[in-house]
C-alpha cells in the first residue's frame, strides 16, 4: 500500500484528504506544519506529499510552503510533490514547477483530477524506484565481471553489451573458435581483444588480420606465407604467413565472409588440423592457434548462395557472439561520447539530446569520429550540437532523400580524409570495396 503525506495547518483539509485518500486505498499520514513534516519523513517511508503553501492565519506569501518544498527536495529529490493553496501565485507555482514540483493545484480541489494526478504520480514513483534497484543490481554484476576479468577498456552500459561481454568472458579460456558477428564499427574487434586477453593463451601473439583489406590473389600468402619468388613481386626471402606470427596465440580474422571459396579450403584445414603449405612449398608446417573470426555479413545467406563453405561456418560457429548495432543499445551512447572526450571539453545538454537522436549507421566508430571532430571544432570548452556535424534524419518513405544523404555522407568523409579511401571507409564504417561500390553509384571521385 502506498503512503501519502499530508500537509496542512487546516484540521478540516486533512481530514478531508485523509477520508479521500483512504477510501482509494492509500494509507495517509499527516502532518500540520513544516517541522511535523520533515519529522514524519524522517521516521516514515512516504511515496508522495501532499502540502499547503501557507501555515500561519493571514499568511498567503506562499513563503513557508516554497521553504518546506526546498527542505523535502534536499533530503529526497526523487518524492514526488503536489502543491495545494487557497491563495495562488503564478509566479511562484511557475518556479516550483521548474525545480521539481510534482502539480500544482488551488483550494478547493476537483476530487477526481487530484486522485488521479495521485496515482499516476504513485505508478511513476513506484517505476522509478525499480528501474533504481535494478540499475543499482546490474552495477553490482558489472563491477564483478570488470573485478574478475580484463574488459580491456571497454565502456558500456546496455544490457544487450552486457550480455555479449559476458558470454565473451565465459568462453574465453574455452579452446574452440569462436564467431563475432555484427555491423561494421560495432566493436567486434574489442569483444576479440577481451576474449584473447582473458584466454589461456593471453600471454600468446595476437595477430588481427584484416580479410577484406588483402586483395584475392594474395590472401594464401598473407595467411600461410611463401618461398621465394611463389608470386611476382614475391621477393627472394621466404615470407611466414599470420598463422606462424599467431602460433601459440590468436589469429583474429576480421571480414571473413569476403574470403575466397579457395582461402576457405585451406583455412578449414588449418582449422581441422593445424596444418598448412606456404605458397611455393610442399613442406607441411603445423601451428596451434586460437581463432577468432568476424564477419558483418550473413553467413548463412552466403551458404545458401554458394560463396560460403557450410563445413567451415560450422567449424567457425562453435560459440557465436553477437555485438549489437549502436542505434539498438542507446544506453551506451553517452558513455561511450564521454570516454572519447579529450579532457578539455564536455557537451552541453543540447548536444547530448543530439547524440542521443542521432541513429549511428556508422556505429561506435562514427561516434569516436564525431567527438573527435567536435573536441577540434569547439569554439570553447563546452561542445554544441554543431561541432559534431551529425547528418539531419531523413523523413521515412523518402528514398530519394535517404540516397541524397547518404551520398552527403560519404563526400564528407572522403573530404574529411583528404580523399584517402582507408581513413574515410573506417569513419564511415564499411570496408574499402563498399566504399569504392558506393562512390561509383553517386559518381564521386577521391
Amino acid at each position: 500500500m502506498s503512503t501519502v503525506l499530508i500537509v496542512d495547518d487546516n484540521l478540516a483539509v486533512c481530514t478531508a484528504l485523509d477520508l479521500l485518500f483512504s477510501l482509494h486505498g492509500l494509507k495517509t499520514l499527516l502532518a500540520h506544519s513544516p517541522d511535523e513534516a520533515l519529522a514524519v519523513l524522517d521516521e516514515s517511508a512516504v511515496d508522495l506529499v501532499v502540502q499547503d503553501m501557507n501555515f500561519q492565519r493571514d499568511t498567503t506569501s506562499g513563503e513557508e510552503g516554497v521553504e518546506l518544498f526546498r527542505a523535502i527536495r534536499t533530503r529526497e529529490p526523487e518524492l514526488p510533490i503536489i502543491l495545494l493553496t487557497a491563495w495562488t501565485n503564478l509566479e511562484t507555482a511557475v518556479t516550483l514547477m521548474k525545480e521539481g514540483a510534482a502539480d500544482y493545484l488551488g483550494k478547493p480541489w476537483d476530487d477526481r483530477k487530484l486522485l488521479t494526478t495521485v496515482h499516476n504520480l504513485l505508478r511513476l514513483h513506484a517505476a522509478t524506484r525499480e528501474n533504481r534497484r535494478l540499475q543499482s543490481a546490474r552495477q553490482v554484476v558489472r563491477r564483478k565481471v570488470a573485478g574478475a576479468f580484463d574488459l580491456c577498456g571497454l565502456v558500456y552500459e546496455s544490457d544487450a553489451m552486457h550480455e555479449t561481454v559476458s558470454l565473451a568472458t565465459r568462453v574465453a579460456r574455452a579452446e574452440v573458435p569462436v564467431l563475432i558477428t555484427g555491423p561494421n564499427g560495432a566493436g567486434k574487434e574489442k569483444i576479440a581483444e577481451i576474449i584473447q586477453a582473458n584466454s589461456s593463451v593471453s600471454d600468446g601473439p595476437f595477430i588481427r588480420v584484416n580479410v577484406g583489406a588483402i586483395p584475392a590473389e594474395l590472401v594464401s600468402a598473407e595467411l600461410f606465407g611463401a618461398e621465394p619468388g611463389a608470386y611476382t613481386g614475391a621477393g627472394n626471402k621466404a615470407r611466414p604467413g599470420r598463422f606462424e606470427a599467431a602460433d601459440g596465440g590468436t589469429l583474429f580474422l576480421d571480414e571473413l565472409g569476403t574470403l575466397s571459396l579457395e582461402g576457405q579450403v585451406k583455412l578449414l584445414r588449418v582449422l581441422q588440423t593445424g596444418q598448412f603449405e606456404r605458397l611455393g612449398s610442399s613442406q607441411t608446417r603445423k601451428v596451434q592457434v586460437r581463432v577468432i573470426s568476424a564477419t558483418n555479413a550473413d553467413l548463412r545467406a552466403a551458404i545458401r548462395a554458394g560463396t560460403f563453405r557450410e563445413d567451415l561456418y560450422y567449424r567457425l560457429n562453435v560459440i557465436e557472439l553477437h555485438v549489437p548495432a549502436l542505434a539498438s543499445r542507446r544506453d551506451d551512447v553517452l558513455p561511450l561520447a564521454r570516454a572519447f572526450l579529450d579532457g578539455a571539453h564536455s557537451f552541453s545538454a543540447e548536444a547530448e539530446r543530439a547524440l542521443l537522436a542521432h541513429p549511428w549507421p556508422g556505429n561506435v566508430r562514427e561516434l569516436q569520429n564525431s567527438v573527435k571532430r567536435a573536441c577540434i571544432l569547439a569554439a570553447g570548452a563546452e561542445i554544441q550540437p554543431a561541432d559534431l556535424g551529425l547528418q539531419k534524419a531523413v523523413a521515412p518513405g523518402t528514398e530519394a532523400g535517404a540516397a541524397e544523404s547518404d551520398k552527403e555522407a560519404v563526400q564528407r568523409a572522403l573530404d574529411n580524409a583528404n580523399g584517402v579511401i582507408a581513413i574515410a571507409a573506417r569513419e564511415l564504417g564499411l570496408s574499402r570495396q563498399a566504399l569504392y561500390r558506393r562512390m561509383e553509384k553517386f559518381g564521386l571521385a577521391a
